[in-house]
């Protein structure tokens, strides 16, 4: 386990134009908690600082199907100094100055594109779908083999397919500028810049993390676009279209797919329109129309569900109270009653400084965060009432739900959010496993910040 450690930072190359640079991301120095004892904070400009009790490994989930089993524990030396110690020839003969110069050279080219032939190709896999993947950059490096495994994607479909989940969190407090924060070993990671259009960067915007791909939607001029970032690629690119683009709409993912609902259209309707998302064949799917329309509602996955909660809608634009459940096997929708958090103000014209309801769901229980009371709210699905189990940390700061972060990474709930004044400031990342009780609110990291979060989404694979 990483204890009591300061990990310090690692710049690795960003070119990408040749076949045998990879693309990696930028390690920032921060300090890691032990024995349970929170530490000081670094704040160093745009380092973050890391602080909390535990080891963080709460979330990684290794598991088959419904079975459960002990969080991975990530080895004290990174994979990749233990991969890059071994011998990727199994015949250590093959190394001797007496080879001739083609057979040394048949023999590069044979270990270039394998993995670790003494262990097999199945153990090899095996190993690496374990490792943290804040080393696969590392990994990708050591020989073409690695490389092809980690940039095609199949690693983390393995990875899937074996349980083993892994959440990032990612979030943006600069316009076109995206963090990523490693919550196991509390490591900052800085996206590339986004290059945009100057309309988008400055229109309002939406974030979705599916399958290896964080998805932005904004606006250019007068057509919506959507910026997609892979983590296998370490890029942004553009060009994806929805069927029907929108905005302020709600979504949510599931594995490899995500579903958008509701929201306006270029012209500023409202829609009761969906669509279902699939990462890996990247395409749309127009998904039956919901039963009301609404836009500034947010989304969910429960049950194995899809539920658009709260919103505003109606030929008067009022606060929608209640939620709507997708069924993807009858592939119909529910109307569900008072399913909102803000369900007292069903009705009344809407405010239109209010944000999206700030709700999240751990162990397919759902929560949401009531700024206003700064309270902590569970949506009773038996009764249908939402119930207030505690406090929200104390400096989660927001204007109107603006700029406050509420997202499950794993079985744990996260804040992110912090106090302002000007042209200072900071934002704090806070964490809450609902298994252990009350809330009790753990400091993961504090960063300097003169903004809000803007958009934050959390990426499991």
């Amino acid at each position: 386990m990483l204890e009591g450690r300061c990990i310090f930072s690692r710049a690795y190359s960003s070119g990408c134009e040749s076949e045998t640079n990879w693309p990696f991301m930028i390690y920032h120095k921060l300090e890691i908690t032990a024995g349970g004892v929170k530490r000081s904070l670094e704040m160093d400009g745009g380092s973050g600082g890391g602080g909390g009790d535990g080891d963080g490994n709460d979330h990684v989930r290794h598991r088959k199907k419904k079975a459960t089993s002990k969080p991975l524990d990530y080895p004290e030396e990174p994979i990749s100094t233990v991969l890059a110690s071994v011998s990727l020839n199994p015949n250590p003969n093959e190394r001797s100055s007496n080879n001739s110069s083609s057979s040394s050279s048949s023999s590069s080219n044979a270990s270039s594109d394998s993995l670790i032939n003494s262990l097999g190709r199945e153990i090899s896999i095996s190993c690496l779908i374990r490792c943290s993947r804040s080393e696969y950059g590392s990994i990708a490096s050591l020989n073409r083999g690695f490389r092809s495994l980690v940039r095609s994607g199949d690693l983390y479909k393995l990875r899937r397919l074996n349980g083993v989940i892994e959440h990032w969190i990612y979030f943006s407090c600069d316009l076109l500028e995206w963090l990523a924060f490693d919550p196991i070993q509390r490591r900052w990671m800085h996206l590339p810049i986004m290059t945009s259009h100057e309309c988008f960067k400055w229109s309002d915007k939406e974030s979705l993390a599916v399958g290896t791909e964080l998805l932005v939607f904004g606006k250019e001029v007068t057509s919506h676009v959507i910026y997609a970032y892979s983590i296998l690629t370490n890029s942004w690119t553009s060009g994806m279209r929805m069927n029907a683009p929108r905005c302020l709409f709600g979504s949510a993912s599931l594995g490899e797919k995500a579903i958008l609902a509701g929201g306006c259209d270029s012209q500023g309707n409202i829609l009761d329109s969906a669509e279902l998302y699939n990462s890996e064949t990247k395409s749309w799917e127009t998904l039956p129309r919901m039963k009301k329309p609404r836009k500034m509602c947010s989304g969910v996955f429960m049950d194995e569900k899809f539920y658009v909660i709260g919103g505003i809608g109606g030929p008067d634009s009022k606060v929608l109270s209640c939620g709507e459940e997708y069924d993807l096997v009858t592939n119909k929708w529910t109307e569900i009653p008072n399913m909102s958090p803000a369900g007292e103000n069903e009705g009344q014209a809407t405010a239109a400084a209010a944000a999206p309801p700030l709700v999240a769901v751990v162990n397919n229980e759902l929560y949401a965060a009531d700024y206003a009371e700064s309270e902590v709210r569970k949506y009773d699905k038996g009764r249908r009432v939402w119930v207030t189990v505690g406090r929200l940390p104390e400096r989660a700061g927001s204007m109107n739900g603006w700029g406050l972060a509420f997202r499950a990474c794993g079985d744990q709930l996260i804040v992110i959010g912090g106090p302002r004044a000007l042209a200072e400031g900071f934002i704090e990342l806070n964490s809450w496993k609902p298994s252990d009780g009350p809330p009790q609110w753990n400091l993961l990291a504090r960063k300097q910040s003169v903004n809000f979060v803007y958009n934050c989404a959390v990426m499991g694979c």
